[in-house]
C-alpha cells in the first residue's frame, strides 16, 4: 500500500524527542510521501530541515496559516514571498481564514488570503486551504478569484454535503483525515456521494488522531485507520481506495 498524507506537521516541537522514529513508522504503514505545510516564519526552519533529512519521501508548502496573521502580517508575507522563488515548493499553504476564536485580525486575514490565491495562481501550484468559522467569507473569495487557474485541497474538511458541492464546484478537492472516524462527524453520511477523484487523505499531525488513537498525538503512520475507515464505508478494497487517493494526490501536486 502507497498512501500520501497531504497535510502533516511532523516538524512540529511535539515530535523533537522521535521525529526520526516517526518517519520510520510512517514509511513501515504504507504511507511513502509527507506532505509539509508551512505554518508562520518560525516554521520555516525546522520544515526545511526535516525535508532536507528526508527528501525522499518529504515535500514542502509554503504559507502563512490564517491563525498566525499578526500586525506584522505583510512583513511575514514578504520573507515567504522570497521563499517560494527557490522553486522548492510543491503548494501554497497552509493559508486561509479563521474566525473561531478571534476575528480581531479578520481584515488582515483577508488580505493575506486574497495574496496568497495570486501566488499560487502566479506560480502554477495547488493550495492547501484552512477555513474554520469562515464558510460565507471563504467562497466570497474563492468565486471572485477562481477563473480557472486556482486548485487545491480544502484541508481537514468537516463540513456539510452542501458545502462540500460548493467547493467541488469552485474546482478544489477535501482533505479527509482524522474527524471523519469520529461518530458526529457527518462526512461518513454522505462520502459515497463524494466523487473519488476528489478526494485526498491528511493526518493534520499532531493534531485530530483517529479513532482507534483518539486523544492521542497523531502521526502519519495513524493514517491507515483513517484509510481503513473510508474504504469500510464505501465498502471498497482497502487497496484500491488507497490507489485512487494516492493518485489523486501525485496528479494535483505534481509528484
Amino acid at each position: 500500500m502507497y498512501l500520501i498524507d497531504t497535510h502533516t506537521h511532523i516538524y512540529d516541537h511535539q515530535f523533537s524527542l522521535d521525529r526520526n522514529e516517526a518517519v520510520q513508522r510512517a514509511l513501515d504503514a504504507g504511507v511513502k510521501m509527507m506532505l509539509l505545510p508551512n505554518v508562520d516564519a518560525s516554521t520555516i526552519a525546522p520544515m526545511l530541515e526535516l525535508h532536507e533529512q528526508y527528501p525522499d519521501c518529504t515535500r514542502v508548502m509554503m504559507g502563512l496559516q490564517p491563525e498566525e496573521v499578526k500586525e506584522d502580517y505583510k512583513e511575514v508575507l514578504a520573507t515567504m514571498e522570497k521563499e517560494l522563488d527557490r522553486g522548492i515548493y510543491v503548494g501554497v499553504g497552509e493559508v486561509g481564514l479563521d474566525f473561531y476564536w478571534d476575528a480581531t485580525f479578520e481584515k488582515q486575514q483577508l488580505d493575506a488570503f486574497e495574496t496568497q490565491l495570486e501566488w499560487a495562481k502566479q506560480l502554477h501550484l495547488p493550495l492547501s486551504i484552512h477555513c474554520r468559522n469562515a464558510f460565507d467569507n471563504m467562497v466570497k473569495i474563492l468565486e471572485k478569484k477562481q477563473d480557472g487557474g486556482l486548485r487545491g485541497i480544502m484541508h481537514c474538511f468537516t463540513g456539510t454535503e452542501e458545502e462540500a458541492k460548493v467547493y467541488l464546484e469552485l474546482g478544489f478537492h477535501l482533505g479527509l483525515g482524522g474527524v471523519t472516524t469520529y461518530k458526529n462527524c457527518g462526512v461518513k453520511d454522505y462520502l459515497p456521494n463524494i466523487p473519488l477523484d476528489r478526494i485526498v487523505l491528511e493526518t493534520d499531525a499532531p493534531y485530530l488522531a483517529p479513532v482507534p488513537c483518539r486523544g492521542k498525538r497523531n502521526e502519519p503512520a495513524f493514517l491507515v485507520h483513517t484509510v481503513q475507515r473510508m474504504a469500510d464505508v464505501l465498502q471498497m478494497p482497502l487497496d484500491d481506495f488507497a490507489e485512487v487517493t494516492t493518485t489523486n494526490a501525485k496528479v494535483l501536486f505534481g509528484l
